[in-house]
């Protein structure tokens, strides 16, 4: 019983999870990758810069969805689940790729139809406020 009771708590915070970029707001930033083609190369190529750059990610609180008109991946779990509602809240043009950086405000940050070099994403994020503090505190 405690497990299927964990399992639908599981389930059901995934949806909402991937329903409500504003669960992140204030705890971390969020890169969302949107994609109408996961064969892409676009999609892949974006996908590597991002897997090759975890422990940065991480040290600048980054999360990632990748997610197309229908289903969304978090943070690179292999499953992926049902939600257009990504879709409809940041696709507003017919592009078949998109990458938007949400800061710790929740603002949209960065709007691009191209792949997002590690070294653009990181200098944005490095040169935002509260990174710059997230850095003194640290030293």
């Amino acid at each position: 019983m405690k497990f299927k009771l964990f399992s639908f708590f599981l389930f059901f915070g995934m949806i909402v999870f991937g329903q409500n970029i504003k669960i992140h707001q204030w705890k971390n930033r969020v890169l969302l990758v949107y994609t109408d083609n996961v064969n892409s190369s676009e999609f892949k190529n974006q996908t590597l810069i991002i897997q090759e750059h975890k422990k940065e990610l991480l040290d600048r609180k980054l999360l990632v969805y990748r997610f197309t008109k229908d289903v969304y991946n978090f943070n690179f779990k292999e499953n992926w689940h049902k939600s257009n509602s990504l879709y409809k809240k940041y696709v507003h043009n017919l592009k078949p790729f998109k990458v938007l950086l949400i800061g710790l405000d929740g603002d949209v940050k960065l709007e691009q139809d191209s792949v997002l070099t590690s070294e653009k994403l990181f200098a944005i994020i490095d040169g935002m406020p509260m990174r710059k503090k997230e850095l003194k505190n640290k030293n």
